[in-house]
């Protein structure tokens, strides 16, 4: 007989790794936020980012987070139809209080930069980090398993059981909150990885960044709302994955960089000069600790996807056991497939 591990042990699990990995970023952000800074030479002149850099990894933030919401969104909708087609409404109505809900975010996280501007220097840092690790978080296979797996069948489930209920006012609510999750988690993601951006750029070349990523998310919506569930799902999300791998290793460059300015990482320059432009674009600098990090960033991306798929596909075939299946698109109810 096979043995299941109880649902409920199960998230008491899940909570206590996620407290343990909030408690050592907050541990992490407080003595950085503490910490002596060296002395930074004056006439040392930091290579600027450009602006289209700028530009593009605002609006490829925007654009991955916007396309997940939008797959999970219609994931979520596409068995509203028939005599549940006017359920639908509360659901958009939940979805659009979770859009004004990242956009109120936004000015949130900026009052409370503004209260932490004496930190100077460190702030830059700090946001650059927790960004970093967020981005790290979001982009591991592990993680993005248990998202499909996972987060999108919550919302399939909550659905259903929705859908079961008598129409009212605890199905109504229900409806606009299952709306709300579906959008305000990847809100919240844009508005705490766009911070560093905006703290080193200014708000508008960032905000240029966003309505580009907004235009492009909102021309994928259309199409996905029409072609409902033929879109390649999964080849979609690779393919932002790797641009936003990019932007990781781009936003680690800089973060290095003000570490180095700070006096919290050594300087040790490379026998070769990297070309000023790719300094403007990439982040990539002559020195052996931004590149380092850099490289770091990237293997340990690309590591864990080969680890999961070790883990989930060829350890289980070793055994004789049946492995876990790519998604090529959200999990479907047998209900939706009626």
């Amino acid at each position: 007989m096979e043995r299941t591990v109880p649902q409920r042990s199960t998230d008491h699990r899940r909570v206590a790794v996620w407290a343990a990995i909030m408690a050592v970023l907050a541990g992490a952000v407080y003595l950085m936020a503490t910490a002596k800074t060296g002395p930074v030479d004056p006439t040392e002149v930091r290579a600027p980012e450009s602006r289209a850099t700028v530009v593009f990894n605002a609006g490829m933030i925007v654009f991955r987070e916007g396309l997940e919401a939008v797959l999970i969104f219609a994931a979520v909708t596409a068995s509203f139809v028939g005599a549940n087609t006017s359920r639908k409404r509360p659901v958009v109505a939940g979805a659009a209080v979770a859009f004004g809900a990242a956009v109120a975010t936004w000015f949130v996280v900026q009052a409370l930069l503004d209260v932490a501007s004496p930190l100077g220097p460190r702030l830059e840092a700090i946001t650059g980090f927790v960004a970093i690790v967020v981005l790290l978080i979001v982009l591991n296979w592990f993680v993005h398993k248990v998202y499909w797996t996972g987060w999108i069948a919550r919302h399939h489930r909550q659905r259903r059981k929705l859908l079961g209920m008598q129409v009212g006012l605890s199905a109504t609510l229900g409806l606009v909150a299952l709306g709300f999750t579906c959008v305000y988690r990847e809100g919240f993601e844009v508005v705490l990885f766009l911070q560093n951006l905006q703290l080193r750029f200014g708000t508008g070349v960032v905000l240029e960044g966003v309505a580009f990523g907004l235009a492009a998310t909102a021309a994928v919506g259309l199409v996905t709302f029409a072609l409902q569930r033929r879109l390649p799902y999964r080849r979609m999300l690779v393919a932002t994955g790797v641009f936003i791998g990019v932007v990781l290793v781009v936003m680690i460059g800089g973060t290095a960089l003000s570490f180095q300015d700070l006096g919290w990482l050594p300087r040790h320059a490379t026998p070769f000069t990297l070309p000023v432009w790719m300094g403007s674009w990439f982040e990539m600098y002559s020195t052996w600790e931004t590149l380092g990090a850099q490289v770091l960033a990237a293997a340990f991306v690309i590591g864990s996807y080969y680890a999961a798929e070790r883990i989930r596909v060829r350890r289980p075939l070793a055994r004789g056991e049946q492995p876990a299946q790519r998604a090529e698109r959200p999990p479907q109810l047998a209900s939706d497939a009626a």
